[in-house]
């Protein structure tokens, strides 16, 4: 089995050497991640004439590593046009993600971006993410029960074009994991998003006009009353692991239905 392995954290996160080291039983592991951390990058992919470089890394036991200084959908497409112009890769897996993309997190995500652009193309994509910023996040229970959600999921993979999976796990030892449910897409929003960035307490210091004011996005998440039971997120805090199919067609199919009712269909 070839595997394509890439984050939105870099290829420096801890979380994309662990998956890379658990997607080795599986078969041959080639890792194509960002340079540097994508989060929030969603599906967007690195246009114009800026030069992205590329680098081949040294050699790891746990695959053939190289970093591409772009969206980590653009990382998907560069393993498509070189090192797998010939044949797709049997599967994309992208993360570990060192943070939550359950809820809304899932519309921002460069790691479910990069995993979008595998079902673009055909591909079945996977996402793992772990609810832990934290560099030094606790993926143990990835470790332990990532393969055999992977091989079912592989031995039973639909016949319709367009879907991933996302796969949130939350952020507690192995031991600690309840078990695994199916789930949907929660619904949330941030608030009290922008705060004054603290030039203090971080070490780069930005280049800045004068009267220039810098900001940093940490917000506040509010929750959906209208969110069902089988929520990712409610899931995750019930101390479970989700599972969420998604779809590529972001048709939706009831206002799809009730605009032909309203008789929008002309013919000029």
């Amino acid at each position: 089995m070839n595997i394509l392995i890439t984050n939105d954290d870099s290829y420096k996160a801890n979380g994309i050497h662990v998956l890379a080291k658990i997607m080795c039983q599986f078969g041959r592991v080639t890792v194509i991640a960002p340079k540097r951390p994508q989060s929030g990058m969603s599906m967007a992919v690195s246009l114009g004439q800026n030069a992205m470089a590329y680098k081949e890394l040294p050699q790891e036991t746990d695959g053939i590593w190289s970093y591409l200084d772009a969206t980590p959908a653009s990382c998907i497409k560069y393993g498509f046009n070189f090192q797998f112009k010939e044949t797709h890769p049997d599967v994309v897996v992208c993360g570990i993600n060192h943070g939550s993309n359950a809820a809304s997190a899932a519309c921002y995500s460069g790691t479910l971006g990069a995993a979008e652009e595998a079902a673009l193309n055909g591909v079945p994509a996977i996402g793992v993410s772990v609810d832990d910023n934290g560099p030094e996040a606790d993926f143990s229970s990835v470790e332990k029960f990532f393969p055999d959600i992977f091989l079912k999921l592989m031995s039973n993979l639909p016949d319709r074009y367009g879907i991933f999976y996302n796969i949130n796990f939350p952020a507690i030892p192995a031991e600690s994991v309840k078990g695994i449910k199916v789930g949907c897409q929660g619904m949330g929003k941030w608030i009290k998003e922008f705060k004054v960035f603290n030039q203090k307490a971080h070490s780069v210091i930005a280049e800045r006009e004068p009267a220039e004011v810098l900001y940093s996005m940490v917000g506040e998440f509010v929750d959906s009353p209208d969110n069902a039971p089988e929520a990712d997120h409610h899931i995750l805090s019930e101390r479970f692991i989700s599972i969420v199919p998604e779809h590529l067609d972001r048709t939706d199919q009831c206002e799809r239905q009730r605009l032909n009712r309203l008789q929008f269909n002309q013919t000029f």
